[in-house]
């Protein structure tokens, strides 16, 4: 096993530490790219920026196994970065389902219209039965 290393506050780190430091660098990197790009209204490939999260998830989860259960300062702060990074993704993610969905039923509105001849489309509209 590896000695400790320490870090810019001077905090010593172990393997354990750095490891799951370095799965937040990753995770936080692919959802900065993720967010980025659904804000920016920039093309990217979604299936790979999946594949990323979904690694990086696994790696996380594999190092957060080995830690003690004490962790230090600098750690729980790292730990909030991401949480805020998780929820600033999770709402551009929630903001591009919707505008999905409304696309979707404006479309499946002009399919149905379009299908239609207008004969039932008047009462079947304002709710009103036959008879």
């Amino acid at each position: 096993m590896s000695a400790p290393s320490s870090v810019a506050s001077g905090a010593v780190v172990t393997p354990a530490v750095a490891t799951l430091l370095s799965a937040i660098d990753h995770l936080e990197e692919a959802l900065d790219a993720e967010t980025t790009a659904f804000e920016t209204r920039t093309p990217f490939d979604i299936e790979e920026i999946n594949r990323r999260k979904s690694r990086c998830l696994l790696e996380l989860s594999r190092a957060a196994r080995a830690l003690p259960q004490i962790a230090d300062a600098d750690l729980v702060a790292r730990v909030g970065v991401l949480k805020a990074k998780l929820e600033r993704n999770s709402y551009v993610l929630s903001v591009q389902l919707a505008a999905a969905q409304e696309v979707a039923a404006i479309l499946d509105r002009a399919m149905r219209e379009s299908e239609s001849d207008g004969t039932y489309s008047a009462m079947a509209g304002r709710g009103e039965k036959w008879g």
